[in-house]
C-alpha cells in the first residue's frame, strides 16, 4: 500500500509539472502555464471576467514610460499580435492599484488558467476609478495587442477579434479573477521535492531523480 502512495506522489509531482519554457510561450499552451517566479499574494479587487485589449500603436507619446517599456521590453507576436516580453508575459492595461509600469502579475481565473501579465499601460484613472476595473466595462485586464496582426488572427467583424471585443469568449483566456499575485524578482529554486512515508513514520525530503537523473524546473517546464 505504502509503495503504491508512494508511486501515486511520484506520478502527481511529474503531472504537475507539465509545460513550457518562456521563450516558447503562446497562447495556445496557457492552460499548461507554470509560474516561474517567486510571488506575493494581493487583493482581488474585482472578479470580473471581462478582459478587453487596446491597440499599442495609441500610445504615442515618445517621453512616457508606457512608450518606452514596450519599445524596450516588449515583442510583437508574429501569428496573434499579443506582446511579450522576454519571460512570457503578456502586455495589458491595468489600473492605477497596480503599481508601476513594467510590474509583472499572475492572474489566476476559476477556470484553473493562469495569466502571467506584465502592466505596459495604465488605465486612465477617470476610466478606472477605483483603481482595478473599467467603470464602463469591468475589465481588470486590457491587453495590448498590434490590432491589423490580431484582426487577421482573431477574425473582424461583430464575432471577430475575440467576439464583441472581449478576449473573455476565447476558452484560452475564459474565466474570472480568482487569485492574483504579485511577481517578485526571484525564480522559484529549481529542483522539486516530495515528502517520502517510510516504515518508522519519520518524512525524508529527497530531490527527485537524484540516484538517476536529476529534474529540473527551468523556464516553466520539467527537464531532464
Amino acid at each position: 500500500m505504502k509503495k503504491f502512495i508512494f508511486i501515486l506522489c511520484l506520478l502527481v509531482c511529474f503531472l504537475g509539472l507539465t509545460g513550457f519554457k518562456s521563450e516558447e510561450f503562446t497562447i495556445e499552451n496557457l492552460d499548461q502555464y507554470n509560474k516561474e517566479f517567486k510571488t506575493e499574494e494581493i487583493e482581488v479587487c474585482s472578479t470580473s471576467s471581462t478582459k478587453t485589449y487596446m491597440p499599442y500603436t495609441t500610445i504615442t507619446a515618445t517621453g512616457s514610460k508606457q512608450y518606452k517599456y514596450i519599445q524596450e521590453h516588449m515583442t510583437v507576436d508574429a501569428t496573434t499580435g499579443m506582446l511579450y516580453d522576454e519571460d512570457g508575459f503578456i502586455g495589458a492595461a491595468l489600473g492605477y492599484s497596480f503599481c508601476e509600469i513594467g510590474s509583472r502579475y499572475y492572474f489566476t481565473l476559476d477556470s484553473g488558467i493562469v495569466l502571467p501579465i506584465v502592466k505596459v499601460d495604465a488605465k486612465a484613472s477617470q476610466d478606472a476609478p477605483n483603481g482595478c476595473s473599467h467603470a464602463a466595462d469591468a475589465s481588470v485586464i486590457e491587453f495590448v495587442i498590434d490590432a491589423g496582426i490580431a484582426t487577421e488572427y482573431f477574425g473582424a467583424g461583430p464575432t471577430g477579434l475575440v467576439k464583441q471585443g472581449n478576449f473573455n469568449n476565447d476558452s484560452r483566456f475564459k474565466g474570472s479573477i480568482e487569485k492574483i499575485e504579485k511577481v517578485l524578482s526571484d525564480k522559484i529554486e529549481e529542483g522539486v521535492y516530495y515528502e517520502e512515508a517510510v516504515d518508522t513514520q519519520e518524512s525524508e525530503k529527497h530531490l527527485i531523480g537524484q540516484a538517476d537523473k536529476e529534474l529540473q524546473l527551468v523556464g516553466g517546464i520539467a527537464q531532464k
